[in-house]
């Protein structure tokens, strides 16, 4: 909830404890959008609706709520360019594999414009509720026959119901954002392109730079 609230600049109540988080003091959000499968609520399109939703589904203290995923944006592109981008990329990415998206676009005008793009982790039902993350599967012998652990019952494991979570995932989002923002850049005519893979695997000898923060950056 507070980091909906933050992103997004807003002031969102915490149906689950009370508390509300008040951001609508942040400068530089210049665009937050929610986007949603078509058999969804219509009442989910409300930020405070849908992570309320997401926060009451929980059970586990431990739980992961959201999956967050940053990006920057070519400073080529003008902001209605850039909001266009991200929304056809978060459309196409994950509101088509299923999941609801809550995106935010940031720019302070100091040559950094990113957008943050938070998502659901549990699949959307068609009847508007929310799905398991994971489900319970039978381990099998070389028989295919159902294991006994010793107590009368039958040994078993978690598996996810989706691949959300595969590591290979975000090689696979980031290759689309790449394509997706050069698709965009030669669209509007520039001929700056961008790439996904790391400077090592690009062959190039640099290092990254790390984001700081505000506060670092200032203290650097």
């Amino acid at each position: 909830m507070a980091a909906a609230a933050y992103r997004s600049g807003e002031k969102i109540l915490n149906q689950w404890d009370g508390i509300t988080h008040d951001y609508t003091h942040k400068s530089g959000v210049i665009h937050s959008e929610i986007i949603l499968p078509s058999h969804a609520p219509p009442v989910l399109a409300d930020r405070s609706n849908l992570w309320n939703s997401v926060e009451l589904a929980e059970k586990a203290t431990n739980s992961q709520l959201a999956r967050e995923i940053e990006i920057a944006l070519p400073v080529e592109l003008t902001e209605e360019e850039q909001i266009n981008l991200v929304r056809t990329y978060v459309q196409d990415s994950f509101v088509a594999a299923g999941m609801c998206a809550d995106f935010s676009i940031h720019d302070k005008a100091d040559g950094n414009p990113h957008a943050h793009i938070m998502l659901t982790m549990r699949p959307l039902l068609e009847d508007g509720s929310w799905g398991a993350k994971c489900r319970k599967v039978y381990d099998l012998d070389k028989k295919v026959q159902r294991i006994s652990n010793g107590k009368g019952g039958w040994k078993t494991h978690r598996e996810n119901v989706n691949d959300w979570n595969d590591r290979e995932k975000a090689e696979v989002w980031r290759k689309s954002w790449a394509d997706y923002a050069n698709r965009a850049l030669e669209q509007a005519g520039h001929s700056e392109r961008i790439d996904n893979h790391s400077y090592a695997r690009q062959g190039v000898e640099k290092i990254p730079s790390i984001h700081l923060g505000v506060a670092a950056w200032h203290m650097e």
